[in-house]
């Protein structure tokens, strides 16, 4: 069994076509066949199932993806090691980002990144929160940033707290006194403008009416908060949005006010646990802490995001010594 067989089976998997897969690892499609076929003559079992339009893994094949993932992974970290060593890193570094994230420190991480660590390529892959933290759960990724997890759902993963963030209406000017806490109950009589069910931000919002006995039904659903808010300008109704997002800089078409209760969210960075990363991962890692956690919306930094906290406690899940 061959790193490079390997190689392909995982392609063939995450892409559900040989085609693609083929495309993927920029050789043609008959060798990726060739390469499959003889992997399963020697387990002895199929590991695909061929579908008119699509392969779908077989149970054989759902065992043996998490094994062929970490070989692959163990073989690039072995090579990464020895390239961090001779201080040359190289490599490839997948981080998955929902929206919101252009004032937060990640763009100046990357930014510093690039400048040290030139020979490493970068990818960005934008998408939901829930899609981002199976994606990492799956290797599919390195690590991503995701918005309002509760507690428990980054239970097998591990996480520093980017960004404490809150959720604040935004009303038309005139409608109200700026800064006055506008009680939930007196939103959800109001038409509601804000984050689709995609985004990680909605389930927590709407959990936190649901706390208060309150139904949350969003009229106009969007995950763009610069097109909330010229909603809100046009007079359709009231935005729930992150108080951290940059486009709520003052602007006399709309006032801020903050919820009564006050519903408070996370943006943290999460990658999945283990005692070793991948190397560009470890140097992302030690970057963000060499250069200091970011600062939350009201100026704070978090203990978690530093990694230390009063009794001297790391950020969950991250390095060992």
């Amino acid at each position: 069994m061959e790193l490079r067989t390997l190689e392909y089976f995982v392609a063939v998997a995450e892409e559900r076509s040989f085609t693609r897969a083929a495309a993927r690892c920029h050789v043609v499609q008959p060798a990726i066949s060739q390469q499959i076929q003889a992997l399963e003559k020697e387990l002895g079992e199929l590991l695909f199932e061929r579908l008119p339009r699509q392969v779908a893994l077989t149970p054989g094949g759902a065992a043996l993806l998490p094994h062929a993932r970490a070989c692959l992974a163990a073989a690039a970290a072995a090579v990464l090691e020895f390239a961090d060593r001779s201080g040359l890193l190289s490599g490839s570094f997948a981080l998955g980002t929902v929206g919101g994230l252009e004032g937060t420190r990640i763009p100046g991480l990357l930014g510093e990144y690039h400048r040290r660590y030139p020979g490493v390529a970068v990818s960005l892959t934008g998408a939901s929160s829930p899609s981002l933290l199976a994606k990492v759960r799956d290797g599919a990724i390195d690590a991503a940033v995701v918005a309002g997890p509760p507690e428990g759902a980054l239970a097998d993963v591990a996480s520093r707290v980017l960004l404490e963030d809150r959720i604040v209406a935004v009303l038309p000017a005139g409608s109200r006194a700026p800064n006055l806490p506008l009680p939930l109950d007196e939103v959800a009589r109001s038409p509601v403008i804000s984050y689709g069910s995609d985004s990680g931000v909605h389930a927590f919002i709407r959990e936190a009416f649901a706390v208060k006995g309150l139904r949350l039904d969003i009229a106009y659903a969007t995950n763009d908060v610069a097109l909330q808010v010229a909603l809100v300008a046009e007079g359709i109704g009231i935005a729930l949005t992150s108080h951290a997002s940059p486009v709520l800089a003052a602007d006399p078409r709309f006032v801020v006010a903050p919820l009564e209760p006050a519903v408070r969210l996370r943006k943290v960075f999460v990658w999945r646990p283990g005692a070793r990363p991948s190397v560009p991962l470890r140097a992302f890692l030690d970057l963000w802490a060499e250069l200091h956690a970011p600062p939350t919306y009201d100026g704070h930094v978090t203990a978690a995001a530093t990694g230390r906290g009063t009794g001297g406690e790391r950020a969950k899940g991250s390095l060992p010594e």
